[in-house]
């Protein structure tokens, strides 16, 4: 009778842990199954073509003497030239800005009789100035920038840049684009979807991908650090965001 006992309650104990392990290994399952719950990942993207409102192009004079107070007094004098110059275009003097003068002292270095070593003389004194035009009047500026060369004629020193373009209302511009990427990664995700028989569920993730301005048309590489034309009046931008949804 007692070796009968001892038997029961074996066998009592016995399905008792195959119960318990036949549950722990349901709920082990349960868990595994939620851990591995499927996700897509994709990239959508925007591009929006926009011509700048903002025009910024910079000259520089330039002056050469011996003296200083020399060299100062002609770059003065040109500097009134180009004023006058630019007031006679109706270029409002709000938007003209001088920069600081920044003065070189210039030597010239040549070998001695016996040519064993360098002998520096000093040459004069080079004196430059920055002139920057910034307008929304993109058409009159850019017809000064490319009759400029008037002053030249007129014996005055001074040296064009390109021109460069602008969009002040980038930043707008930019919070658009990235709604738009954000819809097309989340359409891109549902023909995934449905294409493998399954719902597009919740997003799980996102992120913005790289913002790039380059000149309409135009041969620019797209750079990974995002590039920023400036050359261009008229400008495609685009933008990238990555997320990741779950699939059900």
């Amino acid at each position: 009778m007692q070796i009968n006992r001892n038997l029961i309650a074996a066998s009592a104990i016995a399905a008792v842990a195959l119960v318990l392990s036949v549950f722990l290994l349901a709920g082990g399952m349960k868990g595994f199954r939620s851990r591995s719950a499927k996700t897509i990942a994709v990239t959508g993207k925007a591009e929006r073509t926009f011509t700048s409102d903002l025009i910024v192009w910079t000259a520089t004079i330039n002056s050469e003497s011996l003296t200083l107070s020399t060299a100062y007094s002609e770059l003065k004098e040109r500097q009134k030239a180009v004023a006058d110059y630019l007031k006679s275009k109706q270029i409002p003097a709000d938007a003209i800005t001088y920069s600081s003068v920044d003065i070189t002292k210039q030597h010239d270095s040549f070998y001695d009789s016996e040519g064993s070593r360098v002998v520096s003389t000093f040459r004069g004194y080079l004196l430059k100035q920055t002139v920057t035009i910034s307008s929304k009047d993109i058409h009159s500026i850019e017809a000064v920038s490319r009759q400029i060369s008037e002053l030249i004629n007129q014996g005055i020193e001074i040296e064009s840049g390109a021109p460069r373009y602008y969009y002040t209302k980038l930043n707008e511009l930019k919070i658009q684009m990235l709604k738009e990427a954000a819809e097309d990664a989340r359409n891109r995700a549902k023909v995934v979807a449905e294409g493998g028989d399954s719902q597009l569920g919740s997003l799980e993730r996102s992120s913005m991908g790289v913002f790039q301005i380059v000149g309409e048309n135009s041969d620019e590489d797209f750079s990974w650090g995002g590039s920023f034309n400036t050359s261009s009046k008229v400008k495609t931008a685009s933008i990238t965001v990555s997320s990741t949804y779950a699939i059900k």
